[in-house]
C-alpha cells in the first residue's frame, strides 16, 4: 500500500506547505538526507491549537491532536522535498517535538505521540524514528507544540 493511500484511507490530505514565518526555508537536503524545519499546527492558515500545557489554556488531547498537524505539515514540506512522490521517502530517521508548557507539566512525551503515531501510521516501517520531547516556555504564534523532522529519501 503506498503512502498516499494510507494517508487518503486515514481521511488525510496533504496541504500546500506552510510559508516561513521568519528568515529559514521550509526545508534543507543535502544528498539523501532532508531536515524540515519545526512545523507548527497550521490548519488553513491558523495554529489549530495555542496556549500553554499545565494551564487551563489547552488540555493533553488538543496539544496531541496539534502534534499530528505538525505532522501532517511535515509531510507536506517532505512531498516539496520528494518532487511529489512521497515513495521516495526511505526512512524517517528522527522528529524533534517542542510543547510550550509550564515547569511543572510532564506529559512532552505524550504529547509529541500525536506526530509520532501519525509518522508510523501514514509511513508504516519508513515511519519509525528517534525522538526528542522537551517543553519550552512559548512557540511562535502562541503554538502549544511545534515539531521538526529528518529524513532519508532516494
Amino acid at each position: 500500500m503506498t503512502i498516499e493511500t494510507r494517508l487518503a484511507d486515514m481521511g488525510i490530505t496533504i496541504p500546500e506547505p506552510a510559508k516561513p514565518v521568519a528568515s529559514y526555508v521550509g526545508f534543507t537536503r543535502h544528498n539523501d538526507l532532508v531536515f524540515v524545519s519545526g512545523q507548527l499546527p497550521m490548519v488553513d492558515g491558523n495554529p489549530s491549537h495555542t496556549g500553554i500545557l499545565g494551564t487551563d489554556s489547552v488540555t493533553l488531547g488538543e496539544a496531541t491532536e496539534a502534534a499530528r498537524n505538525c505532522a501532517i505539515n511535515i509531510l507536506a514540506q517532505i512531498k516539496v522535498a520528494c518532487d511529489g512522490d512521497l515513495e521516495r521517502i526511505v526512512q524517517c530517521m528522527r522528529l524533534g517535538g517542542f510543547v510550550a508548557s509550564t515547569p511543572d507539566f510532564i506529559g512532552h512525551p505524550q504529547v509529541i505521540n500525536g506526530a509520532s503515531d501519525l509518522m508510523a501510521e501514514a509511513l508504516g516501517e519508513r515511519g519509525v524514528h528517534a525522538r526528542a520531547a522537551v517543553g519550552v516556555a512559548a512557540l511562535p504564534l502562541n503554538a502549544c507544540v511545534e515539531v521538526e523532522a529528518t529524513f532519508v529519501i532516494r
